[in-house]
């Protein structure tokens, strides 16, 4: 008998039944760019349609967001070079405008799931993610006391969750433990589990003017050749105590997604990067491919990779999508 898988094909709503895989808004984190100051809102250049905001514009967009059903969002901060220093000792002053700011973003919007970013480059004048030593080192474990203060401040002003995209070793152990000995049991940790070393990240560099001052990151970012490595970030970071285990970037690392989800019970997060935007972008612009399609196949892959999490700039277009 010839089988026809045809059959389950030939109308949108036999199609629709069958479906396999199904993106909703309740999947995506909106990565956000907040600026000092008020009423201001900068396009970042490289990554058209995504802007830097202020606190009181940010309250706008995440409204908006949330209609849409978008409840999750991933707020980094736009550092002045008045305010970065080797040590990034700004991070974690309690006056910092991007302390404050989170904590007024939480009072608003209490029921938003709030994610924050650790890590020293926004905030270093070596736009590494660790201390850099007069020879170029990047310090592993001097690094760990300053992420930890920097975790604790951020965990202070309420939101919900904590994310190391440093890829310090021990990092995970070491905020779970300040954590949990200042009484923030119940703030999470989303690691940049396999954070790998790539050409993907320039416009969000851009978009933070964090890119490094000498050299780059190829000594605590992953080899863009290695999968199995993957695993070996992905049991420390459980043992350590994180909460969810992230992949970055995504459509090039599908592979590495899978292999997570298919060996770790943690849920799995993909980030699709600003580079991967991008490109949708630009093509989109040139008339080369149809945006909309494209920005929809590639969230979908991700999610049929297995990701539970998507962090994605394309979070809010897609919601609109979805609606309808």
């Amino acid at each position: 008998m010839l089988r026809r898988p045809r059959r389950n094909r030939k109308s949108e709503v036999i199609r629709n039944m069958v479906e396999e895989t199904r993106l909703s808004p309740k999947d995506f984190m909106f990565p956000l760019f907040l600026l000092e100051g008020k009423k201001s809102k900068i396009e970042v250049e490289s990554m058209p349609g995504i802007y830097r905001l202020s606190t009181d514009l940010m309250k706008k967009e995440m409204e908006e967001c949330m209609e849409l059903g978008i409840k999750a969002f991933d707020i980094f901060p736009v550092v002045a070079e008045k305010h970065k220093d080797k040590m990034a000792t700004k991070s974690y002053q309690e006056d910092f405008f991007y302390l404050e700011s989170l904590q007024e973003l939480k009072e608003t919007f209490p029921e938003a799931c709030i994610m924050t970013d650790v890590a020293m480059d926004p905030y270093s004048t070596d736009g590494h993610d660790g201390i850099v030593d007069e020879d170029g080192k990047i310090l592993n474990d001097e690094t760990l006391e300053v992420l930890g203060a920097m975790a604790l401040a951020q965990a202070e002003t309420g939101i919900d969750i904590i994310g190391p995209s440093d890829m310090m070793d021990g990092r995970v152990e070491y905020i779970r433990d300040v954590l949990d000995d200042a009484g923030y049991e119940d703030t999470s940790i989303m690691s940049y589990t396999a954070k790998y070393a790539s050409a993907f990240y320039g416009p969000f560099r851009d978009a933070l003017d964090s890119a490094p001052k000498s050299g780059d990151k190829k000594t605590y970012q992953m080899d863009p050749a290695n999968l199995r490595e993957a695993m070996i970030e992905a049991e420390m970071d459980e043992e350590e105590g994180a909460d969810f285990l992230m992949v970055k970037p995504a459509l090039a690392y599908l592979d590495v997604i899978k292999l997570l989800r298919d060996n770790f019970d943690l849920p799995i997060a993909a980030y699709n990067v600003s580079g991967e935007y991008a490109m949708i972008k630009a093509a989109a612009q040139k008339g080369w491919l149809d945006g909309d399609r494209a920005m929809m196949e590639a969230l979908l892959s991700m999610k049929r990779a297995g990701s539970k999490i998507i962090l994605t700039y394309f979070a809010k277009e897609a919601a609109q999508l979805l609606k309808g």
